[in-house]
């Protein structure tokens, strides 16, 4: 079984390549929604979430709103980082545990997507990297039409990752999603029939 880490940044095309890949026989997991998982009420992470961050970050249902929680940390490094150090280990362990029932069931490719892959140092789950990268106005246009950010907002997200060069030179397979979406599906689709010849 390859297990491939595919990330790229916020609004690079990350999840429509992985629905590509689901399309062509890879079981797809996303860290992001394991991420929220862990920090629900009674999920392992969730106290201590609470505890770091304060009763603040809570909604009215008593459960961490997200977006209360990343108006703190997409604007403050340090606060990213202690977040990240409280949630990843969580992360990892659920990510672990699905893997290995994938390789039980037999399948062939596991894809881990992950916007902060290379910042929690989750290559190491990986046997290979794949990079989504798109010009920054698209990704900005991106943005807009999908969450409705400002450009304010969205220029705060992206600033809070890695730079999309950094990520580059980590990369195994490198995919420009700057292209029409059938174009985009043909370029997943020779990497995917390059990988089936790696795992053989």
């Amino acid at each position: 079984m390859r297990v491939i880490g595919l990330t790229g940044g916020i609004g690079s095309g990350k999840s429509t390549v992985a629905g590509y890949l689901v399309g062509l026989g890879a079981a797809v997991i996303e860290l992001d929604k394991v991420g929220h998982d862990v920090i629900k009420s009674g999920a392992p992470a969730f106290e201590r979430v609470v505890s770091e961050f304060g009763k603040g970050i809570l909604g009215t249902g008593g459960e961490i709103d997200r977006t209360r929680l990343g108006d703190i940390v997409f604007k403050n490094p340090q606060a990213l980082v202690r977040l990240n150090r409280i949630v990843h280990p969580e992360i990892d362990k659920v990510v672990a545990d699905r893997v290995e029932e994938y390789r039980r069931k037999g399948k062939k490719v596991v894809v881990l997507e992950a916007a902060a892959m290379l910042e929690a140092g989750g290559e190491a789950q990986t046997d290979e990297i794949w990079v989504t990268k798109a010009p920054e106005a698209a990704v900005l246009n991106r943005l807009n039409q999908r969450s409705g950010y400002s450009e304010a907002e969205s220029r705060d997200r992206l600033r809070s990752q890695l730079p999309g060069e950094e990520r580059i030179r980590h990369a195994d397979v490198v995919i420009d999603t700057d292209c029409p979406l059938d174009e985009l599906e043909l370029r997943v689709k020779k990497e995917w029939d390059k990988l089936m010849r790696r795992v053989g």
